[in-house]
């Protein structure tokens, strides 16, 4: 045998010693290595992923992206369009400007705004401007991006990239901020209602007999009620008087109790099918107690299920927000959400007049279906199947 045959040969079995390794780590996978291999081949969902990672990020720092916080208005600026940036300046580069914006009165009394172009004034990085606590508790003044006087003060040419509102107040400051509120809630709304959902539903059908009876009759009442009239109605009991805090954490608490049932009865059915296998009933003759052979035996079984089921059910949550908030019957000023961002939008007039009101509807849109796409992924990563 010459040497170019024995290279041949090693190089076949080093190619099938690959290969056997490569089976071998497939077969010796765990479910979740499983599912993330089958989820990183699902284009969509990883792009949902970044796209919600990117809000979330967004959601965190919004206090310093943010060039404004919600109390910033002016009349001057009342319902002004999106702000032109613009780079060149009677011929000559000079970096990314504004012009400052005014405003003259047509015949009909409607505020028409045009650029001010006799002098640019240049956007800037890192702009001092009002106060804020980043997290809660980091103490700053700086924003992303802003215009600034020569003399470094914040200058009162505002940079409108999303256009304002009708008390003159930013719209991609006030998008930024009620995502603290919109991106929150049906996360912590979501994580309540797994809980009530995995106990509930997991007595009912672990133990059985009357205590099923008695836990699925209370479901069915509670699924018999229309959702929004339901949550109007809870809604509408809230106080006027009390605090932002309270009226966020009453809406979150609102929306977790009405959202369980569907998700208890799942959780039922799968405990009815599990706890007849071998390995629960030598738990039981092992005398382990019954909470561990929930937590530790029945719930990891189907998890991947109940990841993907909760991953589907953030998106009604945000829309359940939304509709409250835009009904005036979830976060109340001066509080802010993107619910409470199209009350502006319920005039036809005032759509036609000002589009870029309708920018909030957009970030719900992307997100709902950014939850929907990944849920889609994770359904299809966790099916056997497939």
């Amino acid at each position: 045998m010459n040497n170019k045959e024995e290279l041949l040969k090693s190089k076949e079995e080093r190619a099938l010693e690959k290969k056997r390794l490569k089976q071998e780590k497939y077969y010796m996978s765990s479910q979740w290595q499983l599912m993330g291999r089958k989820l990183l081949k699902h284009k969509l969902a990883i792009f949902s992923i970044v796209l919600l990672g990117i809000l979330y990020f967004c959601m965190i720092f919004s206090d310093f992206i943010a060039p404004e916080d919600l109390e910033n208005y002016s009349a001057k600026y009342s319902d002004s369009p999106i702000t032109k940036i613009h780079t060149v300046h009677e011929g000559k580069f000079i970096g990314p400007f504004v012009y400052a914006q005014k405003f003259k009165f047509n015949d009909y009394g409607q505020k028409m705004y045009y650029e001010d172009t006799a002098t640019p004034h240049r956007i800037s990085l890192f702009v001092k401007g009002t106060p804020y606590k980043l997290l809660g508790f980091i103490k700053g003044d700086v924003h992303l991006y802003g215009v600034k006087n020569e003399d470094g003060t914040p200058s009162d040419v505002k940079v409108l990239i999303l256009g304002a509102d009708n008390l003159g107040r930013d719209m991609f400051s006030r998008i930024l901020l009620g995502s603290k509120v919109s991106l929150t809630v049906p996360l912590l709304g979501t994580a309540i209602s797994f809980v009530l959902a995995v106990i509930i539903g997991g007595v009912s059908g672990f133990y059985g007999g009357i205590i099923d009876t008695i836990i699925q009759r209370i479901i069915e009442v509670f699924m018999s009620f229309p959702t929004l009239p339901l949550w109007m109605a809870l809604s509408a009991a809230i106080p006027t008087g009390i605090s932002v805090t309270n009226v966020y954490i009453l809406i979150t608490i609102i929306m977790s109790l009405l959202s369980w049932p569907g998700l208890a009865r799942t959780v039922r059915g799968r405990f009815l099918s599990l706890k007849k296998e071998d390995y629960v009933l030598a738990a039981r003759l092992a005398g382990v107690s019954d909470f561990k052979i929930i937590v530790k035996h029945l719930v990891p079984g189907f998890m991947s299920y109940l990841i993907v089921n909760l991953t589907l059910g953030i998106p009604n949550m945000i829309l359940g927000e939304t509709s409250m908030s835009f009904l005036g019957l979830g976060m109340r000023a001066p509080a802010t959400s993107w619910g409470v961002l199209l009350q502006e939008c319920k005039s036809i007039n005032n759509i036609a007049n000002c589009p870029w009101k309708l920018i909030p509807l957009v970030f719900v849109a992307i997100t709902v279906l950014a939850f929907n796409f990944l849920g889609d992924g994770l359904r299809d990563a966790a099916d056997p199947y497939k």
